[in-house]
């Protein structure tokens, strides 16, 4: 656990743990209070963390740089609603890369991988479904 939170949780590791926090940080400003789940280690999966945290938020979203189809965030997605479907709010949200390889330039790998104006956007968007 990174950040503590009421209202979201972010959940994700490596190279999208900054902008998670970031956006965390934004959120904060608009009233919306995310916690911050960082996975650390991938295998094995710290299921337990991740479930304890969806249980006191009632909300989650994963964000990976990888693709959506066949990535860490697809399992991740999978165990919440295997064993924590019960305790969601709102379905599970995914921010990840664009299903293409990722390029090269940097303006346009960062145009490709998730950042905090999406992940921002996907948490106001889940919050204000359900009050």
């Amino acid at each position: 656990m990174r950040r503590p939170g009421k209202d979201l949780s972010l959940i994700t590791y490596g190279g999208s743990l900054p902008k998670a926090l970031e956006a965390a940080r934004l959120l904060e400003d608009s009233g919306i209070d995310a916690e911050v789940v960082d996975l650390r280690v991938l295998r094995p999966l710290d299921t337990e963390t991740i479930l304890t945290s969806v249980r006191r938020t009632h909300r989650a979203i994963v964000v990976d740089e990888g693709w959506r189809s066949g990535s860490l965030s697809a399992e991740v997605v999978a165990r919440i609603m295997e064993q924590g479907f019960y305790d969601l709010d709102v379905p599970v949200a995914r921010v990840c890369s664009q299903e293409v390889p990722i390029p090269y330039p940097r303006h346009i790998e960062e145009a490709a991988l998730p950042q905090v104006p999406a992940i921002v956007e996907t948490a106001r968007r889940m919050v204000s479904a359900h009050g």
